[in-house]
């Protein structure tokens, strides 16, 4: 705190406190001060004051200024550095803040971990997904090759057999006509003979 400077709250503090030491000035600011965190205190949960102590310092402060001004003093800075009690209840507090912080700590890794083993897991389904999906191309790919290689292949045999067919017919055409041919010449020469020999058999009448 300090001793305002404007000349009537300068007024105003030297008629508060003539005549009186420094000490008496702080215990009067003490005891307003005081007097306003005991009205605050019955605003507040036990839990609100301990957890935001900065908030429960700036109520104290805004709400004594008025006062204390009235007396030609200002605050400049009102702060609380510790809340205590004497029955524990306060540290048992902390402490049961600090397991539950611990707590979420450790539920908060705990379902990181967890995420983690389901992302990957995901991944390891997407990549075996992947991988049935590229074998089973693959595959279909193979398939199509043999199918299409068989059907090549039946094509070819059977253009063969065709081939074969077709020339065997041809050869036992050409044989035919060959024999054929063969027969007619046979036929001729027998006749030939036939003529030769009835001809001898004349002409053995002949002579007889």
């Amino acid at each position: 705190v300090k001793i305002m400077t404007e000349k009537e709250l300068l007024a105003v503090a030297c008629e508060q406190f003539l005549g009186k030491n420094v000490q008496d000035v702080k215990n009067v600011v003490l005891q307003t001060l005081e007097g306003h965190l005991r009205s605050i205190l019955g605003t507040l949960t036990v839990e609100q004051i301990y957890q935001d102590r900065d908030q429960f310092a700036k109520l104290v402060r805004e709400v004594a200024a008025p006062d204390v001004g009235r007396m030609g003093i200002e605050i400049l800075s009102f702060t609380i550095k510790d809340v205590y009690d004497k029955v524990d209840y306060l540290s048992s507090l902390g402490k049961t803040q600090t397991a539950a912080v611990r707590r979420d700590a450790d539920i908060g890794v705990a379902e990181a971990e967890r995420d983690a083993g389901i992302r990957e897991a995901e991944c390891k389904k997407e990549m075996m997904d992947v991988k049935f999906m590229a074998d089973t191309k693959i595959a279909d790919s193979r398939r199509a090759f043999e199918l299409q290689k068989a059907a090549f292949s039946e094509e070819v045999n059977i253009k063969t057999a065709e081939a074969q067919l077709a020339y065997e017919l041809q050869s036992a055409r050409e044989q035919q006509k060959i024999r054929q041919e063969e027969i007619e010449i046979e036929v001729v020469q027998r006749k030939k003979q036939i003529d030769v020999e009835e001809k001898e058999v004349i002409r053995m009448e002949k002579e007889l």
